[in-house]
């Protein structure tokens, strides 16, 4: 599948402009991108009319992921990523939403949802309202916190290990040895003299 040109893109931004009206949002041609940023309430009707409308036809979620913004009032951004075979053109739709408000599920749209939003919820702890059966998908149903926001600790706060008197695999708090705590991040390329490694038995073999 060959990329859009120019000329394309910039129709398509146009004719989203002009069809595209009972709503606040703005739209964006970046690199041949089109990305829409619109509010919370409106990205289920926005995401609709992308799909039904026949200039556009959406026809396809591909993707649907978030990004963490820790010290912002509306902390992630949720973007979801659509495709239409027929018209060979993607477009990017965008929202600001608050940690503890959360948004409307759009499985009703794209039946694939059911399975980006619960990895979402999964993951950034994201809520979405109306979804059929929102529960973990990627850890256990007890695990703790979201692992990818940013605030969560990149050795988490649980791990497991096999209990050889119990005989049995138990959950503990995570426990770092202090053997392990001082991590040599040096790269083998960085700090690196004229002389390599084993320069020396050379040397004494030229002898």
């Amino acid at each position: 599948m060959s990329y859009p040109d120019k000329k394309f893109i910039v129709e398509v931004v146009e004719l989203i402009k002009s069809l595209l009206n009972f709503c606040d949002y703005e739209i964006s041609n970046s690199k041949n991108e089109i990305t829409i940023m619109a509010k919370q309430k409106d990205i289920f009707s926005i995401l609709m009319f992308l799909k039904d409308n026949p200039s556009i036809s959406m026809e396809s979620l591909i993707d649907l992921t978030a990004i963490d913004y820790p010290n912002q009032e509306k902390r992630f951004i949720l973007a979801y990523n659509l495709l239409s075979v027929s018209k060979n053109l993607r477009i990017k739709v965008k929202t600001k939403i608050s940690e503890d408000v959360p948004t409307q599920s759009i499985t009703d749209i794209y039946p694939c949802a059911n399975w980006y939003e619960r990895e979402v919820w999964d993951l950034f702890g994201i809520r979405f309202s109306g979804h059929p059966d929102l529960r973990r998908i990627l850890t256990d149903y007890d695990f703790e916190g979201h692992p990818l926001r940013k605030d969560f600790p990149l050795s988490g706060f649980t791990q497991v290990r096999f209990d050889d008197e119990l005989g049995k695999v138990v959950k503990e708090p995570v426990k770092l040895d202090q053997d392990f705590r001082q991590f040599d991040s040096l790269s083998p390329w960085e700090g690196m003299s004229k002389y390599l490694p084993g320069d020396e038995k050379s040397k004494n073999s030229n002898d």
